[in-house]
């Protein structure tokens, strides 16, 4: 099991293998906009790649959720400025003041 995610978090992953910060992002119509359930992923951290094993990934339509209705509630309201003030993945997540 390993965590991959285009998420910006920092040191969530504990001692599971994980891919943070993958780009580009979902958002951008990248490749984790492509992934369906059931896909296996292959994730060699020594090697630094990432491999989806399913043969129509590369035909596959990008599926990019429209997530502007989740701006409030649960906590979201405390972080709105930083996801409306933080980079891309591909520049680290970086926040930008």
């Amino acid at each position: 099991m390993a965590l991959v995610t285009d998420g910006r978090m920092s040191g969530a992953s504990g001692k599971v293998p994980a891919a943070i910060h993958v780009s580009p992002e979902a958002a951008k119509g990248g490749p984790l906009a492509r992934l369906r359930d059931g896909d296996v992923v292959r994730l060699d951290a020594v090697a630094g790649t990432l491999s989806v094993l399913a043969a129509d990934f590369d035909a596959r339509t990008p599926v990019v959720a429209d997530l502007s209705a989740n701006r409030h509630g649960l906590g979201r309201d405390l972080f709105e400025a930083f996801r409306q003030n933080v980079g891309t993945s591909e520049t680290g997540a970086a926040v930008v003041i």
